[in-house]
């Protein structure tokens, strides 16, 4: 149950602050009640220190509030989430902070109460809300970056479900393996096959790799295979190939309005041109209805969502 003094000093509160802990940088945003953008600032992330992470965090809202002259409500976005059974942090690839309290000490820290949610939540509350997809009722949002993670948004409200995992679609087994694909790479999860270690960026040099000993990161070979190079291409074809079947899944599965793509690989152009012919091959459908569509914010949707949390 909700503490009633807490929740009167929230509605005397009008500026949300959002707080995006990713694995190279933190940012942080404050947003006006009607949604408007107040500031914005980004430092790198203490990597392998939690505690530094936490005074960084702490620091960040205290030079918020100081330049605008407000205390504000704060939602934190994290890789992981905080679990049910415990209150500490799990499942993130941000490794320092898993099995930490992150948002008890936050709230310690901050003397106030903290809402946390998984980065990939955030990004798709942000987007179902004010974004690309805020005429949709059901919207999966896609986080297709250094991993690959997934939320869900049902008229309006975010959905975590009891275990706090609803979305986690990169940790499923990539569906309709060929025998090439199979078992799979390892996983940090402790599985093999995880679509993660198919569609993300990671995923992507490190198929081209295999296949043709070219060590490349994302964006060049993206421009590799712009200059013709076969190797890269097909490396983006079987990318286009194996996020369609993820992603056809999900469909089958929750039959979402509205995808929105985030993360780095949401800047291929190619894939809101692939993907739905690609997908209509595993849709248990005559026809896809679903839109597959790019965030409205880009890579500060997820920061704008930590906000909303409130």
């Amino acid at each position: 149950m909700a503490n009633p003094i807490r929740d009167e000093q929230h509605e005397a509160t009008q500026m949300r602050i959002g707080i995006d802990l990713g694995g190279t940088k933190i940012e942080a945003v404050a947003l006006a009640d009607d949604g408007q953008m107040l500031l914005r600032q980004r430092i790198p992330t203490p990597r392998d220190d939690y505690t530094a992470t936490l005074a960084a965090i702490g620091a960040l809202v205290a030079d918020l509030e100081q330049t605008l002259g407000q205390r504000g409500s704060v939602g934190i976005g994290t890789p992981g989430a905080i679990s049910p059974f415990t209150g500490r942090l799990r499942n993130a690839n941000s490794v320092w902070l898993n099995n930490r309290p992150l948002n008890d000490d936050l709230e310690h820290l901050l003397q106030r109460p903290v809402r946390t949610a998984n980065d990939a939540d955030c990004f798709t509350l942000s987007e179902a809300s004010d974004g690309a997809a805020a005429d949709a009722g059901t919207v999966f949002g896609v986080i297709i970056g250094t991993g690959t993670g997934g939320g869900i948004v049902i008229n309006g409200q975010l959905l975590q479900g009891p275990n706090a995992i609803a979305g986690e679609w990169g940790h499923n087994p990539l569906p309709w393996p060929t025998a090439e694909e199979l078992p799979g790479p390892d996983c940090y999860c402790g599985k093999r096959g995880c679509i993660e270690t198919f569609c993300s960026g990671p995923a992507l040099s490190a198929d081209l790799l295999r296949a043709s000993g070219q060590q490349l990161h994302g964006p060049a070979i993206v421009a590799a295979a712009e200059r013709g190079d076969q190797a890269a291409e097909a490396a983006l074809r079987r990318l286009d190939d194996r996020l369609a079947r993820a992603l056809a899944s999900v469909v089958n599965l929750l039959d979402p309005e509205v995808i929105v793509l985030g993360g780095g690989l949401s800047n291929l152009h190619r894939l809101y041109r692939n993907l739905p012919d690609l997908m209509r091959r595993h849709i248990f459908s005559d026809q896809l209805a679903t839109r597959i569509v790019a965030p409205r914010f880009g890579d500060s949707s997820g920061v704008r969502g930590a906000a909303r949390l409130w």
